[in-house]
């Protein structure tokens, strides 16, 4: 079944049942000792890493590729359940939503997808629609498109939909995938906008609240294509418990529930690991004055490298670092 769900469908009461966002810390960050020695012991040896079949929370930077190989989306379908595969495709970010809709109903109708639906939401109203609710509570992936992502919470925060669809997500009930727009909302505090190719300050960036689906995360998209590096880094000067993620076009931060993040796609992932900081003068200069950080972690990782959330280390393909 294909069709575009919309506000004519109707209505439901509230009463979507909101579990803590901390159950995905526990879910994707803590793994047992022997799990994570395996994983590494794996790649001193050289050997390749297994490829999960699980579900995964999948931030993609932008631009992925819809003509070729398809990598990426054909990852999210593929874990989504191929064949049997109910997709939700949310395009809210869009000021032209049926259109990138279509376009990705065509690719995943193309790929056997056995049901999808395009959320069309244009209102907050639409959130409580019972066939919008009935559909995310029974489809096994998500995707939301790109746009503006201050558009996209403002429609999707804090309603039934959206907790329906966090709380599927968190548990590993479905593959969810957001792209651009899609990406930027998955944190607790979201980059809302800002500037690029200067020294960190707190001019840098526009900050705001996201989606809260990976709380402790603040993802910066269509990274290196658009020199987003110092916006990053100034985002996390004002905001140390979170760990910057910075994904290049044509790129996914594929978070699994094994505690890994791995890297798919033609671009880097670039981690800011701010566990260790020292010192940053964030509230003490002026909000066009230079950035003091010290002891900024920053690792770089390319297609196939993982990233070890339990000992905050990057495990690359063919070797690792103790």
């Amino acid at each position: 079944m294909m069709r575009t769900i919309s506000e004519a469908d109707g209505k439901m009461n509230k009463g979507s049942v909101y579990t803590s966002v901390m159950k995905l810390w526990e879910r994707f960050f803590p793994i047992a000792p022997e799990l994570v020695a395996s994983q590494i012991e794996s790649q001193v040896f050289g050997e390749n890493m297994p490829q999960s079949t699980k579900t995964a929370i999948m931030v993609i930077g932008g631009a992925e590729d819809k003509v070729h190989g398809r990598e990426i989306l054909q990852n999210f379908f593929g874990r989504s359940g191929s064949a049997e595969a109910r997709i939700a495709i949310i395009p809210s970010a869009s000021r032209e939503p049926a259109i990138i809709g279509d376009r990705y109903l065509t690719i995943f109708g193309e790929m056997g997808a056995k049901g999808i639906e395009i959320l069309d939401i244009r209102d907050r109203e639409q959130c409580e629609d019972p066939l919008m609710q009935s559909y995310v509570e029974n489809c096994t992936g998500v995707f939301m498109t790109g746009g503006d992502q201050l558009r996209l919470c403002g429609l999707l925060a804090d309603t039934p939909l959206m907790k329906t669809v966090r709380q599927r997500a968190q548990q590993g009930d479905i593959t969810l995938a957001g792209t651009s727009a899609g990406a930027a909302v998955m944190g607790h505090y979201m980059i809302a906008g800002g500037g690029s190719g200067e020294s960190p300050n707190r001019s840098l960036v526009d900050m705001t609240t996201g989606l809260g689906i990976i709380p402790e995360v603040i993802v910066d998209q269509h990274f290196h294509n658009r020199n987003r590096m110092a916006r990053l880094m100034s985002a996390i000067a004002a905001y140390p418990d979170c760990m910057g993620i910075g994904i290049d076009e044509d790129t996914c931060a594929l978070f699994e529930g094994d505690g890994t993040l791995q890297v798919i796609g033609k671009g880097t992932v670039t981690i800011l690991d701010s566990s260790e900081l020292c010192y940053t003068n964030h509230t003490k200069v002026g909000a066009t004055d230079p950035l003091s950080i010290g002891n900024l972690r920053l690792h770089i990782l390319s297609h196939s490298d993982r990233y070890d959330f339990h000992r905050r280390l990057p495990v690359f393909s063919g070797c690792s670092i103790a």
